[in-house]
């Protein structure tokens, strides 16, 4: 929670400081159109990598299994165009690298085996039923 609060005080500090930092280097305008531009290209990654994750989703269904991967690289496709849909350098940089194919490949692997670690190992969850042993009467006592 800790790590939450001050990612969310940290991030729009430096996003205005890395503002100020680029305009006073190459001039307001060009900063701003830097900023529309990558909105730009993240709205066109948006649009083509969300319909080639759909169409692949779709595939894998049709093929009977379960499209994990393709649904993990959807997740990141929506976090990736909020956080362009946030002015600044450092956010538009995560978003575009969440709306990269090979990155965002990379992301959902990562993510499936850390699931797949935790979850196969013994200390982790089991399929199985819980057994308990134990010894049962029923005592009658409208008698």
């Amino acid at each position: 929670m800790k790590f939450l609060f001050l990612l969310f005080l940290l991030i729009p500090i430096l996003e205005i400081y890395l503002l100020i930092t680029v305009g006073s280097l190459i001039g307001v305008i060009p900063t701003i159109l830097l900023l529309i531009g990558t909105a730009v290209l993240g709205t066109y990654l948006l649009r083509t990598q969300g319909l080639a994750t759909l169409q692949k989703v779709q595939t894998t269904l049709d093929q009977g299994q379960i499209p994990t991967e393709a649904l993990l690289e959807g997740g990141f496709i929506l976090f990736g165009g909020a956080l362009l849909l946030t002015p600044g350098f450092i956010t538009d940089m995560a978003g575009l690298f969440c709306l990269f194919p090979p990155s965002r490949r990379f992301l959902a692997n990562q993510i499936i085996e850390h699931l797949q670690l935790k979850y196969s190992s013994p200390s982790g969850y089991s399929r199985r039923p819980i057994v308990v042993n134990g010894e049962y009467r029923h005592e009658d006592d409208s008698v």
